[in-house]
């Protein structure tokens, strides 16, 4: 699996030493099946991010992270915004590394064909999250939400 990262906003590299490798890590955590993919990670600001959703989502507002699926080989793209994760991680009572984890294994789940549209896509895919993200070490980011 090959990963390329894009840090449009290095405000992220003061959250989270060892940026890249982070990335890496938990997104190989996340994927399953085929390993000759890539997978793109775009880690950008609010604005960036808010124009994407605007564009392709038709809602002119930042969202927390963003997917993009493709065609073989290119899985697709993972769109995290910085300030909206650490919004959301402070809100929740929850560390920037463990929100910006749990965003990165959402991502990379709906461009493996996950989604929660239905009550019952949504239990399955909470459910890998939260299989995915023990076997990182951190808790379950459904529990007190």
């Amino acid at each position: 699996m090959q990963i390329e990262i894009q840090v449009l906003d290095k405000h992220f590299y003061l959250k989270r030493p060892f940026l890249k490798k982070f990335c890496r890590k938990v997104v190989e955590n996340a994927w399953q099946g085929c390993t000759d993919e890539i997978v793109s990670v775009v880690l950008a600001n609010n604005r960036f991010v808010q124009q994407l959703n605007h564009q392709y989502r038709g809602k002119n507002k930042p969202t927390n992270v963003l997917s993009f699926e493709n065609e073989y080989p290119l899985a697709g793209d993972i769109i995290v915004a910085y300030g909206i994760t650490c919004q959301e991680a402070k809100a929740q009572g929850k560390t920037f590394s463990a929100h910006f984890a749990h965003l990165l294994t959402h991502g990379a789940l709906h461009l493996q064909g996950y989604d929660h549209l239905t009550e019952r896509q949504a239990k399955k895919m909470e459910s890998l999250e939260v299989k995915k993200l023990a076997l990182l070490g951190y808790a379950n980011p459904y529990k007190g939400v």
